[in-house]
């Protein structure tokens, strides 16, 4: 799923645009529309408006138009806009409902900064539980399941960098690039914070 244009990525070109600038603002806007030229816009509108996916206010000399919320097609738009913090939100559900839930679930990379397209792997830290060995077979392959999941729910790979907290807790203390990309950009999905494994020296 291209996440960063994902409205554009179902619906294509010049249509894909207008829809994504009204579903990403509540505001009512003309028809010069970021992106698109008012030619553009003014063929395109009225056959939203027509459909009731846009309600168009008349404010002479100007005409202005709004996504309409309610519409069964707007929900569908408002849903695609959403997607990022859905897919964040389900990760950490998800995570949650493994027989072992992890200490902690982090999102880093392109995907927690809002830069992840149709290329991008969605990459994370999954802080493995204490009771947990790191042979565990069963550990491994709900974890393995979890990625599977993820992948149907997204169509990006997913990628787990998969520690102790004790571990972690070294690791965000050191001085690793990716280590300081998780502390800068990480986004916890699920369990301690980065503040918290931080802390997590012993046991």
């Amino acid at each position: 799923m291209d996440f960063v244009r994902p409205v554009e990525a179902i619906v294509p070109g010049v249509q894909g645009r207008v829809l994504t600038v009204l579903a990403e603002t509540t505001a009512e806007l003309n028809p010069q529309l970021a992106g698109v030229s008012q030619a553009q816009a003014s063929r395109l509108l009225p056959d939203l408006v027509a459909l009731g996916v846009v309600e168009r206010r008349e404010v002479p000399p100007a005409s202005l138009f709004r996504l309409v919320p309610e519409h069964v097609a707007s929900q569908a738009l408002l849903t695609l806009v959403r997607s990022t913090d859905t897919v964040l939100d389900e990760m950490g559900r998800m995570a949650g409902a493994l027989p072992h839930p992890p200490v902690s679930v982090i999102v880093f990379g392109s995907f927690a900064r809002r830069e992840a397209d149709a290329d991008s792997d969605i990459d994370a830290v999954v802080v493995r539980p204490a009771e947990v060995g790191e042979d565990d077979d069963a550990w491994s392959a709900s974890l393995e399941a979890w990625q599977r999941e993820l992948r149907r729910l997204t169509g990006n790979s997913v990628e787990v960098l998969e520690v102790s907290a004790r571990e972690a807790a070294t690791r965000l203390a050191g001085r690793a690039q990716v280590w300081a990309d998780i502390r800068r950009d990480g986004r916890v999905v699920h369990g301690l914070s980065l503040d918290e494994l931080r802390v997590v020296r012993s046991g």
